[in-house]
């Protein structure tokens, strides 16, 4: 059985209870299924984070000077999270440990969909509902799957 099928299914289902239950959204609706993969990886989870965060903050800063809404704004989150990624992941890759990067980014698009959320709803808001969501995930896994996802 596959994990990240499994894992996106998973936070996917448990994205819409969250979002119907409480109204927050947990940084979109496939974030919490590959957070939850990464949860044993802190340093992996904090360069996504920072780099989101980064995304979040340039595309604000551009957009007080140029007209950035709706679908534009959307999609100028994913493109910039996407090549502040692809550069965070060229400077992590230089930190080895055991001949792999210490620590990179989590998906391509996982870094813009999570700014996009920090912008629509807030910065509290989206972080907790998202370890929130990513935590219940893992722990779903950690049932159906067993043994198997504890192993790093």
């Amino acid at each position: 059985m596959e994990l990240l099928p499994l894992a996106i299914g998973i936070g996917l289902v448990l994205s819409i209870v969250f979002t119907e239950a409480f109204g927050l959204a947990a940084g979109g609706m496939v974030v919490p299924g590959y957070v939850a993969l990464f949860l044993t990886r802190p340093l992996s989870l904090a360069l996504t984070l920072a780099v989101a965060f980064a995304t979040y903050l340039l595309v604000r800063a551009a957009s007080s000077f140029t007209i950035i809404y709706g679908k534009r704004r959307t999609a100028l989150m994913v493109l910039v999270g996407f090549v502040l990624g692809i550069a965070a992941n060229a400077l992590a890759a230089d930190a080895l440990v055991s001949g792999e990067p210490a620590a990179n980014v989590i998906g391509f698009i996982i870094p813009g969909l999570i700014a996009i959320w920090l912008d629509r709803q807030g910065i509290v808001e989206t972080l907790c509902s998202l370890a929130t969501v990513s935590v219940v995930v893992r722990l779903v896994l950690i049932l159906i799957v067993g043994e198997a996802l504890l192993t790093p």
